[in-house]
């Protein structure tokens, strides 16, 4: 690529060779374009605006100053890396993000080489990035560079610190860059912070540093370990110099900053003076959450993910129904606050997702009785598991994925010791169009074999006001509630809340031909199929099992003694799941029956939305009448004639409902 003058830059960047062909001078005229064109695409395809936006001079910085794809840049939290995508051969595609066979939104190797690592959960930068510059140290490839670009949310993960401290004692090149949009880990303070920062960034006083250093080794008057010391020395005095501290000051990683992240030229040269230093290093940078949109920078929490929006007046484009179902996260919210002002020992705790959960209801409500304990899920259980050790009933809600990060935390601190709290899993299934990394599909089987736990999912916004009352009303262990993104079905739902019997489900309808058994909101979908075919003359009975753990062996029961054929329905992986459940209970009992599981095959789903991954996992209304057709036409003891399932076909087919 020419280096000359160009109206319009951003169109002939098709990869980061192409940025290095650049001048310094006109990477500010990149940034500028960079930083639109992102704004241009979400406004009409919603992604995550705010995050990307304060890092544009960053992405950009980095891609001129290191040699990637070989040269590894290991991004925590994707928000953070959409310029990273655009300028990395995917601009073309970037109309496609978070849409189904189109690009994700979050860095992954699969995608593009450029993507060192997976990056849809919090806090993994660090050591992964930590892995990777060792491999390049065994193998010989001391010449590449690993770059790990942690946002200051991620900095409230404990793998963070962990990653932080095996970074302190293994022999390392790694260069660390903590994004700070306005956490507040430290404030620049004018002239004299500057100065330092350019000082002790330059490669002259470095490498003075470093021949002293030498002949300090050579003279016997310094080891390795004495070096620790002097490092940690070194950071002490310039934060007393800086008249301000840090989190890194303990630690034996040289840092520099903060400096200013929206300077792309000053972070180019910043970056060059750093990149070859022995040793690990921190640069600090302070940067803007939804720098150049005026909307995005006044509200952060607002703007992070913003859906549609007008560009040119930051008007956000909501499209308002009457007499719409209540989301789900906020029928949690309010019937929270109900419940809390029924009970003064009534807490929440959410890891950093207030919003999102809605439970800032309850930090309006009752400020002092709602935590909010930053992304650290592993911390929220346990926190949680304290107060409830302690007489309060803590509802700990957390996203079904990032309860992931707490497993060991949910036997080992609550179920172990039988408290009472209630774990409430938003977004729990197929979420969309986050994709793989934020499914959350595991849960329930990773749950299920845990003693001392009931595991529960409401089929609509009613079920699970009574299952969050039951909850409450339920001390006999953790009560966990798995309910899923969006929006329920029904548009009256504050009723008076009554208690579930744990391990009770309930029949829904009758019927003869065999039984479908459904846990949780997609048993909505299984009552649609066996609507649609109950007037093509096949009979489904529908049971709505509500909980998982433990499962209700009444009904299991009356359907391994009355049906030879079942399908199990749940959002949710099928192996260990509901389906598995019943499996094992019809082996172990004795009864012959026939069992389809339906719900998320044994593999990672794909983004797109809902509806497309419903259809694509055979789990909407159509893929479970089709199931159903077929499981009733088997051979045995067929009760339909192959004339009959072929108009069926016909009739559905013709309808729209089979593909």
């Amino acid at each position: 690529m020419s280096t000359c003058k160009r109206e319009y830059l951003l169109e002939y960047i098709n990869s980061p060779a192409d940025l290095r062909s650049l001048s310094t001078e006109q990477l500010k005229q990149v940034c500028t374009e960079l930083r639109q064109y992102i704004i241009n695409v979400l406004s009409e395809n919603p992604g995550h605006l705010g995050a990307s936006l304060g890092t544009v001079e960053l992405t950009v910085a980095l891609h001129y100053v290191f040699n990637t794809p070989e040269d590894r840049i290991v991004w925590d939290v994707g928000h953070q890396a959409y310029g990273h995508k655009i300028l990395t051969g995917r601009r073309d595609s970037f109309q496609t993000l978070r849409k189904l066979n189109g690009i994700s939104g979050f860095p992954n190797p699969s995608e593009s080489e450029y993507d060192a690592f997976i990056a849809g959960h919090a806090s993994n930068s660090i050591s992964a990035a930590l892995g990777m510059s060792i491999a390049f140290e065994l193998e010989k490839k001391a010449g590449r560079h690993v770059v790990a670009v942690i946002g200051d949310g991620a900095m409230t993960g404990g793998l963070a610190y962990e990653g932080l401290n095996n970074v302190s004692i293994n022999p390392n090149n790694l260069l660390i860059i903590l994004n700070d949009n306005d956490m507040a880990i430290d404030h620049s303070v004018g002239g004299l912070s500057q100065h330092l920062v350019n000082i002790t960034t330059s490669h002259a006083y470095n490498k003075l540093r470093y021949d002293v250093y030498k002949q300090l080794r050579k003279m016997n008057l310094i080891s390795e370990n004495r070096r620790e010391n002097i490092l940690r020395f070194n950071n002490s005095l310039k934060a007393l110099i800086n008249r301000q501290h840090n989190l890194f000051e303990g630690f034996s990683i040289r840092y520099f900053g903060p400096v200013n992240g929206h300077d792309v030229t000053d972070l180019v040269q910043k970056l060059n003076d750093i990149k070859d230093m022995q040793g690990p290093k921190l640069l600090h940078i302070k940067t803007k959450k939804g720098k150049g949109f005026k909307p995005a920078e006044e509200s952060a929490t607002e703007w992070h993910a913003p859906g549609r929006f007008n560009k040119e007046t930051g008007e956000r484009i909501c499209v308002k129904r009457v007499n719409e179902p209540q989301f789900y996260q906020d029928v949690f919210g309010h019937t929270l606050v109900e419940l809390a002002e029924k009970d003064e020992r009534v807490v929440g705790v959410t890891p950093a997702m207030p919003t999102g959960c809605s439970m800032n209801f309850l930090m309006k409500a009752f400020p002092k009785r709602a935590f909010d304990v930053g992304i650290a899920e592993g911390h929220a259980v346990t926190f949680s598991a304290g107060l409830a050790k302690e007489g309060l009933i803590p509802f700990c809600n957390i996203y079904s994925s990032f309860m992931q990060r707490a497993y060991d935390q949910v036997i080992h601190d609550a179920a172990l010791q039988k408290l009472h709290l209630v774990l409430c899993l938003d977004r729990a299934g197929l979420v969309g169009e986050d994709g793989a990394t934020h499914h959350g599909v595991f849960d329930l089987a990773c749950l299920r074999p845990i003693p001392n736990l009931t595991i529960a999912s409401p089929l609509n916004e009613l079920e699970l006001r009574n299952l969050m009352y039951t909850g409450y009303r339920t001390p006999s262990g953790p009560f966990v509630i798995r309910y899923p993104r969006g929006k329920g079905e029904l548009t009256h739902w504050q009723n008076e809340m009554q208690l579930l019997p744990a391990g009770k489900g309930r029949m829904l309808r009758d019927g003869t031909h065999l039984a479908v058994l459904s846990i949780g909101p997609i048993g909505n979908e299984a009552a649609k199929a066996i609507d649609l075919l109950e007037a093509e003359g096949i009979s489904a009975a529908h049971y709505n099992m509500i909980y998982l753990k433990p499962v209700d062996e009444e009904i299991l029961h009356e359907v391994g003694k009355r049906f030879s054929r079942v399908i199990t329905v749940e959002n949710g992986v099928i192996t260990g799941g509901l389906g598995s459940a019943v499996m094992e209970f019809m082996s172990e009992n004795g009864y012959a029956t026939r069992v389809k599981r339906i719900g998320v095959p044994d593999r990672f789903i794909t983004h797109g939305s809902v509806s497309e991954l419903y259809r694509q996992c055979g789990m909407d209304a159509a893929g479970i009448a089709g199931e159903i057709i077929a499981l009733t036409s088997q051979p045995d003891g067929d009760p339909l004639d192959k004339p009959s399932i072929q108009r069926i076909f016909s009739s559905l087919s013709a309808i729209g409902i089979l593909l």
